[in-house]
């Protein structure tokens, strides 16, 4: 038998063992921890990871490998991310220090918070100054979802009006030129024959049936979605031609770029120029300038994914990395620094005690976030502070272990006070803006090679309902949603200025030696999925599938970064697998709680431990929704 087949064999047995319900000897969990020697690989899709490890079986690194498994994933996981959408990624190499690809496009040169607020007063989405005669006539059903927006003053949830620039192809081309190995056509062909025809599965056939009523407005997204004009059957062929096309255009482009220099850095730049300062740009730009969007060519020539720098924390002998205040990562910093002070164990995992203590960190650290964070090349943001443990003392003092917050009490870091004067907020305010327009959704994608070198990122944006930008096939993002129209807000929109995002990739290293990388989708829960999964196996000693599968809770006392900006204070999830005597505890210390179902928490995390002594990667994945692994 070939090593080939054997390798086919192996990885079929690991995608069929990450995909069924089982019951391990050593562990009371659904699946079985997935371990391997050579790399593993945790995403969302069986097609997705299977692209990542056949990189890696082809010499790739982490880093090639995760690079294709979130180009397949921007293919075949459209319900929850595509190839216009963003991605913020993690790495660290062997000898070299954590980095972060700052991978969020900026908002449209033209979308300035007076166009918005102007939008709301006129009532409708018309808007003279942006938009030409001819596009004005189809406002009216193009903006349909962003209507109860246009009444409040709020970024539409959908259409396109709220698209960034997409940040996916910069992101994957920045990580491939400074810390891969492989060129672009290697990563990505996994995503073109995927583009060519997948066998659409149950999950995706689902979200074009409940999303119909919104994407079947643009003539693209219905022409993609509904194939001669019906539903596609669970096993139909999905085929992406014009994506498919324009992929392979890009690939062309680097081959030109690198010919008779045999360089893989010229085709990369030439691959990645093709698309943001060339004929695809113009494209897209050309479709939403004359559809109602904002963007422009001129704004993917503006764009570029630097690579920057982590925030981190020391937690145990612990290093913990997230990425900048562009994102809500450092609020998983904060709540570590204040969790630091409890003894997490001596409470108990899911006792009252413990899910009260994590809740009410999270709500100070969250409060924090809502008041303080935005894109540092705009805000000037107390970095330092807020990170430091001697202001995480400080604000700990606030946690009344008897009675759960019903304020938003963001702190004074410059000032070193626990609290902001007269900057709390206690008003609830329910979301009004229809289920269907509040789509919004993640995946997430974890590697660890051979070496140990780690890759931990969160693809999201461009998920369906989507427009579809005329021939290119590209998705086009939502994530403009997630700027403010507030003028005191550090997340207020502005030209050129990214969003705040809730995407959260994690990377931890022990004693300065790889050991764990961590991601999950869930919107605004996402770090506090991933705080129960890392506290899990630092505090609780769970292996990675216990982690990810254990029962989790969450709040929504924060200001939701989707939609129209909900807050609900005193909220909290928790899953019906928790003690009913835990349940009536927490009711008791004022915290609204509302049981969920056995499994019924938003975040579906995949965590990989790497152990340095024998070369080992253990990942653990989410049945929740669908999360897999695969190791070689």
């Amino acid at each position: 038998m070939s090593i080939n087949r054997v390798v086919a064999i192996a990885v079929f047995v690991a995608l069929a063992l990450a995909s069924v319900p089982f019951q391990s000897t050593s562990a009371d969990t659904f699946r079985p921890v997935v371990r391997g020697k050579r790399g593993v690989v945790a995403g969302g899709q069986p097609l997705s990871v299977e692209a990542g490890l056949r990189i890696m079986r082809q010499g790739g690194n982490a880093v090639d490998a995760g690079v294709a498994t979130i180009l397949a994933a921007s293919v075949i996981e459209f319900s929850h991310f595509s190839f216009g959408g963003e991605v913020p990624i993690l790495i660290k190499l062997k000898g070299r220090d954590v980095v972060v690809v700052e991978g969020m496009g900026q908002a449209p040169m033209k979308a300035t918070r007076e166009f918005f607020v102007n939008r709301a007063r006129s009532g409708n989405s018309d808007n003279a100054a942006t938009a030409p005669d001819s596009a004005r006539a189809q406002r009216a059903s193009l903006d349909m979802p962003s209507m109860a927006g246009a009444k409040s003053g709020l970024i539409p949830s959908t259409g396109p009006l709220s698209a960034t620039v997409p940040a996916v192809l910069d992101a994957c081309v920045t990580a491939l030129d400074q810390f891969g190995t492989k060129t672009l056509a290697e990563v990505i062909q996994p995503a073109i024959e995927l583009a060519d025809g997948f066998p659409i599965d149950e999950l995706r056939v689902q979200y074009i049936k409940t999303r119909q009523p919104i994407f079947s407005q643009w003539a693209e997204a219905k022409k993609l979605f509904l194939p001669g004009g019906q539903v596609p059957k669970e096993g139909d062929i999905f085929v992406q031609a014009d994506l498919a096309r324009t992929l392979r255009e890009i690939v062309q482009a680097e081959r030109r770029g690198a010919r008779g220099r045999d360089s893989r850095h010229a085709g990369l730049v030439a691959a990645r120029d093709y698309f943001y300062k060339g004929p695809v740009a113009k494209r897209i730009g050309d479709y939403m300038q004359t559809h109602g969007g904002l963007i422009a060519a001129e704004d993917f020539a503006r764009f570029q994914a630097k690579v920057g720098q982590p925030v981190e924390t020391d937690y145990h002998g612990y290093q913990v990395y997230k990425a900048g205040f562009w994102t809500q990562g450092p609020a998983f910093v904060e709540t570590l620094n204040l969790l630091e002070g409890y003894d997490l164990k001596a409470m108990g995992h899911n006792s009252a005690a413990y899910i009260h203590t994590l809740t009410e960190s999270l709500k100070l650290a969250l409060a924090d976030r809502d008041r303080y964070y935005g894109d540092p090349n705009f805000v000037k943001i107390p970095t330092r502070e807020l990170l430091s443990k001697n202001y995480a003392a400080m604000r700990r003092d606030l946690i009344d272990q008897q009675h759960a917050s019903l304020a938003q009490v963001p702190g004074d870091p410059q000032n070193m006070k626990p609290i902001l004067a007269s900057a709390t907020q206690t008003v609830g305010r329910t979301s009004t803006v229809p289920a269907l327009e509040r789509a919004n959704d993640t995946t997430c994608v974890n590697v660890v090679d051979k070496d140990g070198n780690l890759f931990s990122a969160t693809p999201s944006g461009a998920w369906l309902p989507a427009v579809v930008a005329g021939d290119t096939g590209v998705l086009m993002g939502q994530r403009l949603q997630s700027s403010m129209t507030d003028p005191n807000s550090p997340n207020v929109v502005a030209p050129g200025k990214r969003p705040r995002i809730t995407l959260t990739p994690t990377l931890v290293l022990k004693n300065g030696e790889p050991f764990m990388v961590l991601s999950t989708p869930g919107g605004d829960n996402q770090d506090q999925a991933l705080l129960q999964v890392f506290l899990n196996i630092i505090e609780f000693g769970m292996n990675p599938q216990e982690a990810v599968e254990a029962p989790r809770f969450d709040t929504q006392h924060y200001v939701s970064s989707f939609d129209d900006h909900e807050f609900l204070p005193g909220s909290l999830n928790v899953e019906s697998r928790i003690s009913p005597a835990v349940i009536e505890e927490l009711k008791k210390k004022n915290h609204k709680v509302k049981v969920q179902g056995d499994w019924g928490t938003l975040s579906s995390p995949t965590v990989i431990l790497y152990d340095g002594a024998n070369g080992v990667s253990s990942a653990g994945a989410d049945p929740r929704r669908g999360r897999y692994a695969v190791a070689w």
